[in-house]
């Protein structure tokens, strides 16, 4: 989630790993980046890093790299990934709202989200299976739970039997905390579920539903349900290198941080 949270905004600049300043809030502390995890592992990595090859790589390239490799220890594809990416100097929360693709998004928003960093369609579906991974914070589901059309109704589209689990899971109000499963008893695995769970009508979020309401979309989801991923694997290493080319920083544009939560 860090990778694609990270290359979707400024680029792939590491603009998502900065802290921010007294004058400026930065990405990683705007609303939909707040959960957010595993800042502390890539700065475990760059330091290494720089102990043997100072100002060498980048924490760019670091977070490519360290995204690569625990997709494929939890089973996932493995892909090569090209270095030589510059880090940015500027983050701001602000974009956060404006670019990220919404938990609440429909499909017409999710398309365009993608189409503006030069991803297709099928970049869409294939890399929303990343949420074959992970957890949901119930705060972000809890309208979709309780009050969907504001008058205490549920998301139609929702299978009511995995409703009411989720209800089980994530009460009203309830502490800011909570998670439920994005792949409820596989999220801690790399594989095609996500699609079968989409399929049925229980995707986690809204824009896990929307996916059925596209042609392309829909017949995608279907077909790696059917076929237990035939070539999702492939596909996600396929999207994943494409996306690791979106706003990248070469040449002198950019440098090369020493510690990835501050510019030099």
């Amino acid at each position: 989630m860090l990778f694609f949270f990270f290359f979707f905004l400024q680029g792939c600049d590491g603009s998502v790993l900065l802290n921010s300043r007294k004058c400026n809030l930065a990405e990683k502390d705007a609303i939909p980046n707040q959960t957010l995890r595993g800042f502390q592992v890539i700065d475990a990595v760059k330091s290494a890093l720089e102990k043997k090859c100072p100002g060498v790589v980048s924490c760019a390239d670091t977070l490519a790299l360290v995204a690569r490799d625990a997709v494929s220890m939890i089973g996932g594809p493995f892909w090569d990934v090209k270095t030589g990416r510059r880090d940015g100097r500027v983050s701001i929360a602000s974009e956060a709202l404006t670019q990220l693709p919404s938990p609440f998004a429909n499909i017409s928003q999710l398309k365009e989200n993608f189409a503006a960093k030069g991803l297709s369609v099928k970049d869409l579906v294939v890399l929303s299976g990343g949420h074959t991974i992970g957890i949901g914070h119930c705060f972000i589901i809890t309208n979709r739970l309780y009050n969907f059309t504001g008058k205490g109704d549920t998301d139609p589209s929702l299978d009511p039997k995995y409703a009411a689990a989720l209800k089980k899971k994530c009460k009203p109000g309830e502490d800011i905390k909570a998670v439920a499963e994005m792949d409820p008893g596989r999220f801690k695995t790399f594989d095609e579920d996500y699609y079968t769970i989409v399929a049925k009508r229980r995707g986690l979020f809204q824009s896990d539903a929307a996916l059925l309401d596209d042609v392309e979309t829909r017949a995608y989801v279907q077909r790696q349900s059917l076929t237990h991923g035939l070539n999702f694997a492939q596909d996600f290493a396929d999207s994943m290198i494409k996306l690791g080319y979106v706003g990248v920083l070469t040449g002198r544009r950019g440098e090369i941080r020493k510690r990835c939560a501050f510019v030099n």
